[in-house]
């Protein structure tokens, strides 16, 4: 299940912070500004949300890291859930099978970024596109996304990440109804 948090000056963030695991609490107070900070303790929060709700859960998550740091649930290893979050909202994703989810702010498009990442149709529909950056962030979601389902991290080769995995999953993108953000979720079909 997917749970959102787009209002993030909604909570108090020092009495949120006390209410983290301190393994949690450590990792938000590494964020410099506010903003990370508040970006950070507002995705733990929806993953006790979502632990709670789907699986009556109410102690603090602690996470165990794999290989290349992606996260789990030290005491629920059969829980999967995965993390995201930017400057306009923070994003959980809890489920019993593995997921990867990705969040982004729309910006400004970089050539340099978009000739670095996207192979040459990605590039084409990018550049034919009404709103470039927005199609942009939809397809660097996707993949972020999938690189979180397989917990690979970021790759040096990110042109050809979707087409390596396409046919065996399934990623869903979302674009906020004010196209601040976009949220793309990968799961096994």
């Amino acid at each position: 299940m997917l749970y959102i948090n787009d209002h993030l000056y909604d909570f108090d963030l020092d009495e949120a912070l006390r209410q983290l695991s301190e393994q949690r609490r450590a990792q938000a107070l590494k964020f410099r500004h506010e903003q990370g900070r508040r970006t950070c303790v507002a995705a733990y929060m929806l993953l006790c949300e979502g632990l709670k709700t789907e699986y009556g859960i109410t102690d603090k998550p602690l996470f165990a890291y794999g290989e290349h740091g992606k996260p789990s649930l030290a005491d629920y290893p059969h829980i999967h859930f995965s993390l995201s979050h930017c400057r306009e909202a923070a994003a959980c994703y809890v489920s019993s099978t593995p997921v990867g989810i990705d969040i982004e702010s729309v910006r400004p498009l970089h050539d340099a970024l978009v000739e670095y990442t996207m192979n040459a149709d990605e590039v084409r529909l990018i550049r034919e596109s009404e709103r470039p950056d927005l199609q942009f962030i939809q397809l660097w979601t996707q993949k972020e996304a999938l690189l979180k389902y397989t917990g690979s991290g970021i790759v040096d080769n990110m042109r050809d990440v979707l087409t390596r995995y396409r046919d065996h999953l399934h990623i869903a993108t979302t674009v906020s109804p004010d196209a601040r953000y976009v949220l793309s979720i990968c799961q096994k079909e």
